[in-house]
């Protein structure tokens, strides 16, 4: 018994201990492509830049946990990918990615938190990720009849309270920061919109969309491979720098930045 105490009590300081866990989601997956552009999927960039993040938090920072909704080419619904998030208890809810517009020209990079969508153009993004739930069997009954091409649909936002708002923003004014400082893009700035993988998360949670896969320019940025790594990169500093946020009451040690390639 006095044995059995001893190794319970080596295990208990040697495994591990998680004070931060980031579900980090690629938006799309497997038969959803998501956006699709002249020469790439959506789906596939979503996946690359999550997993980059992903690497870079669980290298630099030792007190964090990542879980993905999805690290390889598969459907998870938009329901499924809130409740991953909830039952890990997760401190931070990342979903990542890429725009489209039927405006070519269109360009920039944007993060959104939950809540009413105040233009046109907010809508119409919250419209177009929505409308993977139509790809989900049954989904007016899941979704309690939800139809992502209403606007009706979208009055409920207006009537929903996220206790998490402000942290949301205080994330994504982070991440928005951060990637327009790398990229040096067209800063689209931190938005609000009625997304439903938001919807059913209890934790602060952002949407961020990388730029535009409808422009061609864009699409070659979104793909070259220095490219990605710089921008995970900038959304890895935004996490670690939202974390020290939390951390500042409890004397947590200030985690470095990595520097940008």
């Amino acid at each position: 018994m006095k044995k059995l105490y001893i190794f319970l009590l080596f295990i208990g300081f040697t495994l591990p201990t998680f004070a931060f866990t980031v579900v980090l989601d690629a938006g799309h997956g497997g038969h959803d492509a998501g956006a699709v552009g002249t020469f790439s999927k959506e789906k596939n960039i979503n996946l690359r830049y999550t997993l980059l993040v992903g690497d870079m938090i669980k290298k630099n920072i030792p007190d964090a946990k990542v879980i993905y909704t999805r690290d390889k080419d598969v459907f998870v619904n938009l329901n499924e990918r809130a409740r991953i998030a909830n039952r890990n208890k997760a401190d931070l809810f990342i979903s990542i990615h890429t725009n489209s517009s039927k405006n070519a020209k269109a360009n920039g990079m944007e993060t959104f938190t939950l809540g009413v969508s105040k233009s046109k153009e907010n809508m119409e993004v919250a419209m177009l990720e929505n409308s993977v739930i139509k790809l989900e069997e049954d989904y007016e009954t899941k979704y309690e009849g939800f139809d992502p091409n209403s606007v009706d649909s979208y009055i409920m936002f207006e009537f929903m309270k996220d206790q998490y708002t402000d942290r949301s923003i205080t994330c994504a004014d982070f991440i928005q920061t951060k990637m327009i400082q790398t990229s040096k893009r067209n800063d689209r700035g931190v938005r609000q919109a009625g997304f439903l993988v938001l919807r059913a998360t209890t934790m602060p949670s952002v949407l961020v969309e990388l730029g535009f896969i409808s422009n061609k320019e864009e699409e070659k940025f979104l793909n070259n491979n220095e490219n990605q790594v710089k921008m995970a990169t900038a959304i890895f500093n935004a996490v670690k720098d939202y974390k020290h946020e939390l951390d500042k009451k409890s004397g947590v040690t200030k985690t470095e930045p990595v520097k940008e390639p």
